[in-house]
């Protein structure tokens, strides 16, 4: 099984090699070579994380170089569960953009240019969920950086070039963070692997150690949009198309909180930094939610939950213990897949009725009412709603905070209570103005198609008969689409991951208990360290 091991990597960097050569014009075979690879890749993730919780890490050094030589790739439980958790989500993904046909309709867009990206982008996250050293963690990183920034900009517009620019920008200045703390841990330890790592760190003086620690937890901090580094995110994500804002902000800030929880039990262990991971978690729940709480645009109101939700993960993070470690996998598991449904689920709205914008949305629920049931289920299961996955993975954490005592976890549980229940109060917001209430009075009537072609707000535009044949006419910021249809493959994709999402709550006491073994593998650390360098 450990000759499995490198294949999440390898095949969707084959697929998209096989993409390119294929050329542009087949764009049947792109759609095939990705579904097909991604179905593989998702299997051979179950496979591994069968294996690891049966049998322990399945490890294999590249070329059979032993460490510190070779390059050591592992999978152990956390990295096999987030290796399945992402394969699902991709594949779903991949699966709405095909039904949205991105590539092919927005004209500005190199055709054959999403397919090779977003399967760079997949074999870049399994590279950083199973690398076993600092400098292939930091190449999953650069992988995961390149595929993203074409992602963010396909079609060129101004909005997509100013957000990539800004990601890219920020993504550098922690890239070179992250190569000074590579450096200065290679030339204290003499090795940048993991395992020894974990071995050397601790003959190192406490000063050099904190440096080292400090420099990761930046990057990675950066990575997982945690505050106060988490600026970049509401203004790069929204701009996107929609399956690439879905998959980023389901996934890619996970990668960031996967690394902080790798670091911080098997080269970091005693929880010294609990009191600043802490106060960075508080900030990150109540900062973040604040925020969400002051938006009216629909995708950027998600991208300031998904701040304030990152807090919980540090939360269990901070505790250090079983509890805290286990709630914080569990909540990372289900934080992937809704974050994930509900941009999925606006993407859905955005192409139903032409705009996000909160104040110029209204009666979805009467005239789309799957479409309503596609957001309300993920929204209520992201505002912690017994006895969905949300409750359950809070509900862990927080007993975790309160087996763990002091005024500082204490303090972190009414933090975590605010951020649910403004979480709750924003949910309800959007279902209000987008979903419940009567359409507003200048939008145009139903079955008009309208279009914004001027940038003057006062404009007044009109496209199409109204009903009884007349052409019905709206201010230009309020023109959208009524009319426009949703493939039905992208309704049949969030489907599938709104399924997901509910399959968390009837598996609840399978996840719970891998979650449970993981964090206590992780914390002995034992594990880890035999199966890379031997007993």
């Amino acid at each position: 099984m450990n000759a499995l091991v490198p294949l999440p990597v390898v095949l969707p960097l084959t697929a998209c090699g096989l993409s390119l050569f294929i050329g542009p014009r087949l764009r049947m075979l792109h759609r095939l070579i990705g579904i097909g690879v991604l179905a593989a890749v998702l299997v051979v993730d179950i496979v591994l994380l069968v294996e690891a919780d049966r049998g322990g890490p399945l490890v294999v050094h590249l070329g059979d170089f032993a460490p510190p030589l070779g390059v050591t790739l592992v999978a152990d439980r956390l990295a096999a569960l987030m290796l399945t958790v992402s394969g699902a989500i991709t594949l779903i993904v991949l699966i709405y953009a095909l039904g949205q046909d991105m590539v092919d309709r927005e004209e500005r867009a190199p055709t054959a240019v999403f397919h090779p990206a977003y399967l760079v982008l997949v074999s870049g996250v399994s590279l950083t969920f199973l690398a076993g050293d600092l400098v292939n963690l930091y190449v999953g990183f650069e992988i995961m950086l390149m595929a993203s920034f074409v992602l963010l900009t396909v079609g060129g517009t101004e909005p997509r070039l100013r957000a990539g620019s800004t990601y890219v920008v920020v993504s550098l200045v922690s890239s070179l963070v992250f190569l000074a703390g590579i450096a200065v841990a290679y030339a204290a330890c003499g090795t940048a692997n993991f395992a020894q790592l974990a071995v050397r760190l601790a003959e190192l003086p406490l000063g050099v150690r904190t440096l080292i620690e400090a420099l990761l937890l930046t990057v990675f901090g950066v990575k997982a949009a945690a505050f106060p580094v988490a600026a970049w995110l509401p203004d790069s994500y929204p701009t996107a198309p929609a399956p690439v804002t879905a998959v980023f902000a389901g996934l890619l800030t996970k990668v960031g909180v996967y690394s902080i929880l790798r670091a911080e039990t098997l080269l970091f262990p005693g929880n010294r930094l609990s009191t600043l991971l802490m106060a960075v978690a508080f900030a990150s729940l109540l900062i973040g939610i604040l925020g969400a709480v002051a938006q009216t645009d629909l995708k950027r109101l998600l991208s300031f939950t998904l701040v304030s939700h990152i807090g919980f993960m540090l939360f269990g993070l901070a505790l250090g213990s079983r509890g805290g470690i286990g709630g914080a996998i569990v909540y990372t598991a289900h934080h992937i897949t809704v974050q994930t449904t509900l941009f999925l689920a606006a993407g859905l709205l955005e192409r139903r009725y032409g705009t996000t914008e909160l104040t110029r949305l209204g009666g979805a629920a009467r005239t789309a009412p799957l479409l309503a049931a596609l957001w309300f289920v993920p929204a209520m299961n992201l505002a912690g709603i017994p006895p969905l996955s949300g409750f359950l993975g809070k509900l862990g954490l927080m007993r975790a905070g309160a087996a763990e005592g002091g005024s500082a976890a204490y303090v972190l549980l009414g933090a975590c209570a605010v951020a649910s229940l403004l979480t709750l109060y924003v949910m309800a917001k959007v279902w209000n103005l987008a979903f419940w209430r009567a359409a507003p009075s200048q939008l145009p009537l139903e079955g008009t198609v309208l279009e914004d072609i001027d940038d003057d707000e006062d404009s007044v535009v009109a496209v199409g008969a109204g009903n009884g044949g007349a052409v019905a006419v709206a201010p230009a910021a309020v023109c959208v689409r009524t009319t426009a249809r949703v493939p039905r493959v992208m309704i049949a994709a969030t489907v599938g991951a709104v399924l997901l999402g509910l399959s968390y709550t009837v598996l609840a006491t399978p996840l719970t208990g891998l979650a449970d073994r993981s964090a206590a593998e992780l914390l002995a650390r034992t594990p880890y360290i035999t199966a890379v360098l031997g007993p």
